[in-house]
């Protein structure tokens, strides 16, 4: 047997059980030790290698443990089947130069609505929080908690629905999950088969993306200075519409009041029908008092209420959460109950403090004024334009809609942004049926990420560029 033949030569920078092993499990490998053969005697081996018989019974138990060995009561140890070890890793030949490698453009400034400016997180404060949560007396954080979200952050955030949306809810109809494109998927497997919805014209793409990809039958409902045309949902038979209230994206406008009601005695005529409301950015309201949300306005009966942490605090948290009217949250409850949160509940303890210490009013009063700021500045540099630009959506949230005037298409003014390195998307982009009636082409102009001084120098680059 070539195991007894071959040299043994000591390596002092190993441990010889160690050493023994490798070289059989090699000599397994490789073939040379046949299937079925029998391995040497502890004793008998001991002898031939001049090591002891406590370093022998180690390699053949870490052998038999990984499946190169089996042991046979009062007959000894066997070689198991070869074709078991004949995985070989492939080498791959790692080029030097990586050909057709995607170009990724670079742009001078970036109007890309939906960023925020994270130089203005609390980093000191949630640091700390953070620290305290990594903490012996919270080891209870390191296993699984609530699957509808900790109780803690559920109670911080009823109570800061109530005071800033007047949401009068429960904590038990919080549900927390990792963002929207999380919580709406679970949404709408809870509304059950047959729905038809009702989306906003134009409007947020990843709601539609989320419909598509779960085969949801959905139609698309026009959008005009006061919101979503209701008066279209009884013709088109839609069972469930998702709006966006407060600040309608992209248009900036508030649906209005007489709107409101109707979509809420729309809602209120079938038992089947509900109205799903999007306040994505109501924290930021710069000009008059914050707009009610329908869930406020309608009890909470027909509307579930949704809302993340992405622009009030930063998209990478994943913390977003839904109310639901008490009638699916039975439902919810026992087709949810067995899922495992799928937010860390050491995130969600942070938040939770970081809420109930005030810290999260503080921070947004904060982004609020420097928001509104960088509102004032772009309003001020585009005053002597007004002729050719008109703007609207600047009452709140963290972006305009710049209609230009100078008779370049839509496309025309895109293509020429981006060839003076600006990156700005034109509204037709967010239309499903491409029916924008706006007789002005309009650009989107996300402004949330820039500091002052580069906002001026963007907004005077991007008039010089459009041609006004």
């Amino acid at each position: 047997m070539q195991l007894l033949s071959v040299k043994w030569e000591k390596n002092i920078n190993k441990p010889l059980y160690q050493q023994l092993y490798e070289h059989i499990k090699n000599e397994i490998i490789a073939g040379r030790l046949k299937f079925a053969t029998k391995m040497p005697a502890k004793r008998k081996l001991e002898q031939i290698l001049n090591v002891s018989q406590t370093t022998i019974e180690t390699a053949y138990e870490q052998l038999v443990a990984e499946g190169y060995l089996e042991a046979v009561p009062r007959k000894g140890f066997f070689v198991c089947a070869r074709e078991e070890f004949l995985y070989q890793p492939v080498k791959v030949k790692i080029q030097k130069k990586i050909k057709f490698r995607p170009k990724v453009a670079t742009y001078k400034f970036d109007f890309t609505p939906g960023k925020i400016d994270c130089s203005m997180f609390p980093f000191k404060v949630w640091r700390s929080l953070y620290r305290e949560a990594i903490s012996y007396d919270n080891r209870h954080l390191l296993i699984h908690g609530d699957s509808f979200g900790e109780p803690e952050l559920r109670e911080e955030i009823k109570n800061y629905l109530y005071q800033s949306r007047g949401v009068n809810c429960t904590r038990e109809q919080i549900i927390i999950g990792a963002g929207i494109e999380y919580l709406l998927p679970q949404l709408l497997s809870l509304l059950g088969e047959n729905k038809v919805y009702g989306i906003e014209d134009p409007g947020y793409p990843l709601t539609r993306h989320v419909l598509e990809s779960n085969d949801k039958k959905f139609l698309s409902v026009a959008v005009d200075s006061e919101g979503a045309d209701i008066r279209e949902l009884e013709n088109k038979g839609v069972n469930v519409m998702y709006v966006t209230p407060s600040h309608q994206f992209p248009l900036g406008c508030v649906m209005s009041a007489n709107r409101r009601v109707m979509l809420l005695n729309w809602a209120h005529k079938n038992k089947n029908r509900y109205i799903i409301e999007d306040d994505y950015d109501s924290e930021f309201r710069y000009y008059g008092r914050t707009i009610p949300s329908l869930y406020s306005l309608g009890a909470g009966k027909k509307v579930i209420y949704l809302s993340t942490f992405s622009k009030s605090l930063i998209p990478s948290l994943r913390i977003g959460y839904m109310v639901l009217p008490q009638n699916l949250l039975k439902k919810y409850q026992k087709a949810f109950s067995c899922y495992a949160s799928c937010v860390s509940r050491i995130d969600q303890y942070v938040l939770a403090a970081f809420m109930q210490s005030g810290n999260f009013i503080k921070h947004l009063n904060r982004m609020r004024t420097a928001y509104r700021k960088k509102v004032e500045l772009i309003m001020d540099l585009l005053q002597p334009y007004r002729d050719k630009i008109e703007v609207s959506g600047e009452k709140a949230g963290l972006h305009l809609l710049l209609g230009i005037k100078n008779g370049k298409s839509e496309a025309e003014l895109v293509k020429g942004a981006r060839s003076a390195g600006i990156k700005i998307a034109g509204l037709q982009n967010y239309y499903y049926l491409k029916r924008n009636n706006r007789t002005v082409p309009s650009l989107i102009l996300g402004f949330a990420d820039f500091s002052e001084e580069n906002l001026a120098r963007a907004i005077k680059e991007l008039i010089a560029c459009l041609g006004v």
